[in-house]
This record gives structure tokens, C-alpha cells and sequence, in this order.
């Protein structure tokens, strides 16, 4: 994989209610800066407004007129070729926003945070991927209560990311899984510690 010679790049994904971002958190805990690429999504549905309205109308608007996330979000999962037209409505903002970030940061390590992280920009200058995992039902439940979508919808979402990790292995990215079982840590078979445990273990092979 190539590699940016001023910067060691690390990736984060995870699948959906993983917990990536709890280990996002722990990382700049680290001292290690932190994107939140999810969030430059934000930005870049506002600079492309006009282009995602044109496309998916002006029922994805909320009280202040301004995109609501979840309506529009509704209109697109389960949906592939709309969501496509949102990814190519917005990706490439986000692209040039995380190029940007990356290019301020040179000479120090850093993390990409990103569901789609194998969409970046970075990706190809990535020294290594944190991928973070956990059980179906420890997700489902942590879903449920951030999302308080209904459960025909969260089995959508949870359906859509049955490639996840493998479109990962076919990259033949080096990868570095986390698992965060939460309440049922006990029981995770390949159980190593708490997530930040392993974490560290990770930072400490791969940055010393």
C-alpha cells in the first residue's frame, strides 16, 4: 500500500453502531488528531445543496429549511441507485475537504474517521485500518437507542453492510480489527481485552 512519507495515515471504520467513534474519542485521548469524515458529509450536503435538492426535492428539508439528514436518509438506504446519486453529489467535497485536513497535518500521525472509509480520498495513503466490530445484538440494541428507528428499518441498514468488512480484505489493506462487545464482552470468543486495550496494543506495534 502506498504510503505518504510525512504523515502516518490511520483509518477507522466500523460497521453500523459498532462503537468506532467511542474509539475515535479514545484516539485523540491519545494525542492522535482525529477526522470525522461523517461530519464533512455535513458540510458537503450544505456546499452542494442546491445539486442534492435537485435531485431528491425539497420534501428533504426541514422546519429551518435547511437538509435534514434523517429524511433524506430515509430516501436513500435500501435504494442503491440513489444513494449512488448522493455519493456522487457529495463525495467529492468531502474529498477535497479531507485532502485539505490531510495536507495541514503533514509530519504527524493521524486517523481518518470514516463509514466509508474505503471511499476516502486517503485511503490509498493509509499506514494501517483500526476496524472496528461488535455483536449483531449489541449493535441492533445500541441502534435502536441512538437511532429510535423501527426495527424493519434498522434491519435495512444492518442488511447493507453485509460486505463490510470484506470489501476491506479484498483491498488487501492492512487491518487491525477491534472488537467492543460491550455488555457481552464476556462472551466474544476472540475477546482480548477491553476495546481501548487493544487499541493501544495496536498503537504501540504500529507507531513505536
Amino acid at each position: 500500500m502506498q504510503r505518504d512519507d510525512a504523515t502516518v495515515l490511520i483509518g477507522l471504520t466500523g460497521t453500523y453502531c459498532a462503537g468506532k467513534n467511542h474509539i475515535a474519542q479514545f484516539l485523540e485521548h491519545r494525542g492522535l488528531p482525529v477526522l470525522d469524515v461523517d461530519k464533512l458529509g455535513h458540510q458537503a450536503l450544505e456546499l452542494e445543496k442546491d445539486a442534492v435538492l435537485e435531485r431528491f426535492g425539497s420534501s428533504i428539508l426541514g422546519e429551518n429549511r435547511a437538509i435534514d439528514r434523517r429524511l433524506l436518509g430515509a430516501r436513500v438506504f435500501g435504494n442503491p441507485s440513489a444513494l449512488a446519486d448522493l455519493e456522487r453529489i457529495v463525495h467529492p467535497a468531502v474529498n477535497r475537504l479531507t485532502d485539505e485536513w490531510i495536507e495541514n497535518r503533514r509530519g504527524k500521525p493521524c486517523v481518518i474517521n470514516a463509514a466509508l472509509l474505503h471511499k476516502s480520498s486517503g485511503f490509498d495513503r493509509l499506514a494501517f485500518i483500526i476496524l472496528v466490530k461488535a455483536p449483531v445484538l449489541v449493535r441492533l440494541l445500541r441502534a435502536k437507542k441512538r437511532d429510535r428507528l423501527s426495527w424493519l428499518a434498522l434491519i435495512k441498514r444492518f442488511n447493507s453492510q453485509r460486505e463490510f468488512t470484506a470489501q476491506y480484505f479484498r483491498k488487501n489493506a492492512d487491518i487491525h480489527i477491534v472488537y467492543n462487545g460491550g455488555f457481552l464482552d464476556f462472551w466474544i470468543p476472540l475477546f482480548k481485552g477491553s476495546a481501548e486495550r487493544q487499541v493501544d496494543k495496536i498503537l504501540s506495534l504500529k507507531l513505536l
